[in-house]
């Protein structure tokens, strides 16, 4: 397809709190190094619910600029098929027209000290998919990948349903790779929505001593323990804490992943583990978290890891994926319309049990 409508349907982030479906929104125009999708599902991300309700991380407050550069359209999450590419673009990359592809959440400058020496996920720029103007995101029926869009092809023979989770599987893979788990450890990863249950599969593969999924809803541990999860513990019904204590003769585990964006999580995993284990952050939080930073230090000396995207991941989470070794049955739990976005974002809160929400476009 050379020949692009002149508007499409799209959600759009105007400002705080004023989020509106557009019905005739411009369809983005293609510059000669771009790459133009028709999307065919979008993913909700919990930083998508965050940035809608208001987080003062995205839309600033009196200490901190807004990161957001609204009108946007928001979502990460995407993948579809090319439907335009400019000059430079169609001679550069081998990509052809109804190629199926995704990228990364980050869009690279390629010129700062980061991009440079190959770590590109930390930009200082640091432009992102779904949340400036610059860089729309894939709500909305075509999205444009600028030219140093990290691009992966996505296989024809894979389902929606799973192509939808490569972005968030991505930022599983590089949780765990920084929690650098070796076969003697226990590894407790807490929370078990999409992104917990992504750590969870993946770190089987790394064939820890034993493998301990928390969270607050029992359909969520079910789900952890069919995915790889040695042991399930709700920390609503038992004391979580006292209980690794007691399997790990009082010293703790050896890794924590923090996978909940709740500040008592944070908490309990310092309370947890052990001295000199190592302490994996993840999450996106809605709101300051405050600990005993002692704890860190003077006490356990620990290794306190923070994790960011999901670079150089999407390649193996794609094999992976397609194999059956990550494992995703169920984890999209339902889809909707973009008429239908406000249903689609009440539904990803999770308040219904449900896992991964999604946006799909026919």
């Amino acid at each position: 397809m050379s020949d692009l409508p002149d508007t499409m349907k799209a959600l759009v982030a105007y400002g705080n709190g004023d989020y509106r479906l557009e019905t005739s929104y411009p369809v983005p125009a293609c510059g000669e190094d771009d790459i133009i999708i028709k999307t065919e599902g979008c993913g909700i991300c919990a930083g998508d619910l965050k940035c809608q309700h208001g987080a003062a991380m995205f839309w600033g407050d009196e200490k901190e600029a807004p990161w957001v550069k609204p009108p946007f359209i928001p979502g990460h999450e995407f993948v579809g098929r090319i439907v335009k590419m400019g000059a430079k673009a169609a001679a550069a990359n081998g990509f052809s027209i109804g190629d199926r592809i995704t990228a990364d959440q980050i869009v690279p400058c390629g010129e700062c000290r980061f991009c440079k020496s190959g770590r590109y996920w930390m930009c200082q720029p640091h432009s992102i998919f779904g949340f400036q103007n610059t860089n729309n995101g894939g709500m909305a029926e075509y999205v444009r990948y600028p030219k140093t869009s990290v691009i992966s092809r996505v296989p024809d023979t894979m389902p929606l349903d799973q192509a939808l989770l490569i972005e968030p599987y991505g930022c599983s893979k590089h949780a765990v790779d920084r929690a650098q788990i070796g076969n003697e450890d226990v590894v407790v990863i807490s929370g078990a929505g999409t992104l917990g249950l992504g750590m969870i599969t993946y770190a089987r593969m790394k064939n820890p001593a034993k493998l301990i999924s928390l969270d607050m809803a029992d359909n969520r541990l079910e789900k952890a323990k069919k995915f790889g999860a040695d042991l399930t513990i709700n920390p609503g019904k038992e004391d979580v804490v006292q209980k690794i204590l007691d399997m790990t003769d009082g010293y703790g585990c050896d890794i924590y992943i923090e996978a909940t964006g709740h500040p008592s999580s944070v908490v309990q995993g310092l309370k947890m583990i052990r001295k000199l284990g190592r302490f994996v952050e993840f999450s996106v939080f809605g709101e300051p978290v405050t600990v005993d930073w002692s704890i860190i230090g003077d006490r356990k000396e620990l290794d306190l890891m923070g994790s960011h995207l999901s670079p150089y991941c999407y390649p193996f989470v794609i094999e992976n994926i397609s194999n059956g070794k990550l494992k995703t049955d169920g984890v999209v739990s339902k889809t909707f319309s973009l008429e239908e976005w406000e249903t689609a974002f009440d539904y990803a809160s999770g308040k219904y049990g449900d896992f991964k929400v999604a946006i799909t476009f026919e």
